[in-house]
């Protein structure tokens, strides 16, 4: 494969880390290795707390929100872009866009969503082959500081990898 959208999620209930941040880690560590990653992350990340204490990975109980799902997982793809430098990985904000997630009165282009990341996914253009990037409508934005914070994305990555039992390799 030469690139994996990492597209699913749900907005509440037990099931936001399992399948927000816990299924896209173990794709990651499971696949083979592809030339780029994309994580869809919302811009609901901004109001999530980097607070890992009492995280429910197994989906038993809700134990964290939408926003702290997002925020996990804007931090795990920055972990990625730090730990793979053969790897271009960018985490995506798509937009509030109406889907059976986003609803009817989601406010942003559904037309818009998808663009950057099949952008980041495919393109050969120069703006696109670059790793680390938090991106929304084909710019790059400044996320929530604590996904650049190297002590809490290892936090981050060994808990997943306790709870999985599998460890995200770190070299090729």
């Amino acid at each position: 494969m030469d690139a994996v959208i990492h597209n699913a999620g749900v907005v509440d209930g037990a099931a936001v880390l399992p399948v927000n941040v816990v299924a896209p880690y173990l794709l990651t560590a499971l696949i083979e290795r592809p030339s780029r990653l994309v994580y869809l992350s919302s811009g609901m990340h901004s109001g999530g707390r980097a607070d890992l204490t009492g995280a429910d990975w197994s989906g038993t109980r809700a134990t964290k929100t939408y926003s702290d799902s997002k925020l996990f997982v804007t931090a795990f793809a920055m972990f990625v872009a730090r730990t793979w430098p053969d790897v271009f990985s960018n985490a995506v904000d798509p937009g509030w866009v109406p889907t059976r997630m986003g609803g009817s009165g989601a406010s942003d282009d559904l037309r818009e969503g998808h663009l950057t990341q099949a952008w980041l996914a495919g393109s050969d253009d120069p703006g696109a082959k670059v790793t680390g990037g938090y991106w929304h409508h084909m710019h790059q934005q400044s996320p929530h500081p604590a996904t650049r914070n190297e002590g809490f994305q290892d936090e981050l990555i060994s808990q997943l990898a306790d709870h999985t039992g599998v460890a995200l390799p770190t070299t090729r």
